[in-house]
Order: structure tokens, then sequence, then C-alpha cells
């Protein structure tokens, strides 16, 4: 793609107002909810299009989730670190870039962005629910066995929040179960 077309793209994706070019190899799309980076290298040889998505101390504890979902889930964009920043990054050879697979990257890293560390804390959590659904069946406990000992431990302290509610609990215990139902036969008992 020439920097014309990128910036037609654009213009078309975002409308002349958000779009507002840097040098004429380089835009900045301003939005109410985000701020998106289009640049090409010196040579126009490679476009890479940056948005961040969360500061790195946010970031810091998912660091592994978002290395797996750069492994897993986040197709052709990538999660980077740069400057204290999580960002979510696509590159492409200008040459060989199309318009719609321009615009299906800026849709992918608007997609990441709008999910900031909801996507990478769900995977951890369901990470740490299958450790723990492992865990039970290498100790040979039922689901039901295994579900009465989060509740103890609900009901004891050792889970949860100080002053949570008896109904929070409950709604908290109620997920747990969907959770552990939904993943318990999938998992072995044996590590992987």
């Amino acid at each position: 793609m020439t920097p014309e077309e990128i910036a037609g793209t654009l213009t078309e994706l975002f409308s002349t107002a958000n779009v507002q070019e840097i040098t004429s190899c380089s835009w900045q799309i301003d939005t109410s909810t985000f701020r998106l980076l289009v640049l090409l290298s010196e040579d126009s040889n490679w476009l890479r299009v940056l948005l961040p998505i969360v500061p790195l101390q946010e970031a810091q504890p998912f660091l592994a989730e978002f290395l797996s979902a750069n492994f897993d889930d986040t197709q052709e964009v990538r999660y980077a670190l740069y400057d204290n920043v999580m960002w979510g990054v696509y590159q492409h050879h200008s040459g060989t870039l199309m318009r719609d697979d321009l615009k299906n990257a800026i849709a992918r890293l608007i997609s990441l962005h709008t999910g900031g560390l909801n996507d990478v804390f769900n995977r951890l959590i369901e990470n740490r629910i299958r450790q723990i659904v492992q865990a039970a069946k290498q100790q040979g406990q039922s689901l039901q066995a295994t579900m009465q000992t989060l509740e103890r431990f609900y009901a004891e302290g050792l889970l949860g929040e100080i002053n949570q509610t008896v109904e929070t609990r409950e709604e908290v215990l109620a997920a747990w179960q969907r959770q552990l139902e939904r993943l318990w036969h999938e998992i072995e008992s044996h590590p992987e």
C-alpha cells in the first residue's frame, strides 16, 4: 500500500476529523477511547500500527498470559512492551499489504484495547481453576468434595473478601461451581 492508500483507508475507518497526518508517512488517530498510531518506516517498506493497551505496572502480573495470547489468540497482531506500556502492535511489509489486511489488523488491535486486562485476567483465572481441578483429581477428590472444600475456605475466611456479604459469597461460590463443572471432565488427573 502506498502512503496515500493508507491515509485513505484510515479516513474511511475513522473519518477525516479523527485522522491527523503527523508526517507524510505517519498518522495518529484520536478517538474518545483510544489513540492509534500508524507509522511507515523511513524507506516506506514496513508499516507498523500501534495501540497502547495498559501501563506496564498494570500488565506486569499478567505477562505470561499476554505472551500466551500472542501464541494462541492474537492472530496477526501482537502484544509488545515499550516505554513502560503494553502495546498492541501490527507490522507488515507495505508492498504486500492489502487494504482488508490493514482494516482487519486495526479491528483486532481495537479489540485488544477494548479487552484491556479482562482477557488476560480471564485466561489466568481459567488456568488457576484448571490447576485446582487437576490437584483435586490427583488427590482422588470428587467434584462435590472439591466444592465443599472451597465452601469451607470461604466460610473460614481463607478465600473471599473480609467484608463479603452472604449474597456475594453465594454468587462467587455459584461461579466456582459453574467453572468446576465446565472443566471437571476436560481435565485429566495427571500433569500435562
